[in-house]
């Protein structure tokens, strides 16, 4: 008997596919979707993948993500793709990426950091992506992020 897994369509809205499997909340952490919500939410998780083995997809019905939502996305899911559901079609996809850069969107590792004290000091890290995920490295005081990025994010 052939098994096949079904999501019901949305209407409007995003689908954020190819996340690295077991990321799916962590997305929607940073979605801000966590506890109660009214918003229709779906997120599949451990899907067989040809490209990845096993990926997360989440679905969230009625909202297009913001520039610095995807720039977190980025981080933890480096191969995301976004798709934009108008009416129940896709009418824009695109793959995330990675800038060179990021401020603003991760906190500082180093409690002892410049940008984790009183000073007006931004955070800002240079971006590296490994074989094994995204690397951040803080322009001030050169720690290095490597795991549990979403743990860091502001």
């Amino acid at each position: 008997m052939k098994k096949e897994l079904r999501v019901r369509p949305i209407k409007n809205g995003t689908v954020i596919d190819h996340i690295a499997a077991g990321q799916a909340l962590n997305v929607l952490k940073i979605l801000g979707i966590i506890g109660q919500t009214d918003a229709v939410i779906s997120a599949v998780t451990n899907v067989p993948s040809q490209a990845m083995g096993t990926k997360d997809i989440v679905k969230v019905e009625g909202r297009e993500l913001a520039p610095h939502e995807v720039d977190k996305i980025a981080l933890i899911a480096p191969s995301a793709t976004i798709n934009i559901v108008r009416e129940y079609k896709v009418k824009e996809k695109h793959k995330v990426a990675l800038p060179s850069v990021i401020e603003g969107l991760v906190r500082c590792a180093n409690p002892n950091c410049i940008s984790n004290t009183n000073e007006p000091v931004i955070s800002k890290f240079t971006v590296n992506k490994r074989e094994k995920g995204v690397q951040l490295r803080c322009v001030y005081c050169e720690r290095v992020i490597s795991e549990n990025i979403v743990e860091h994010l502001l």
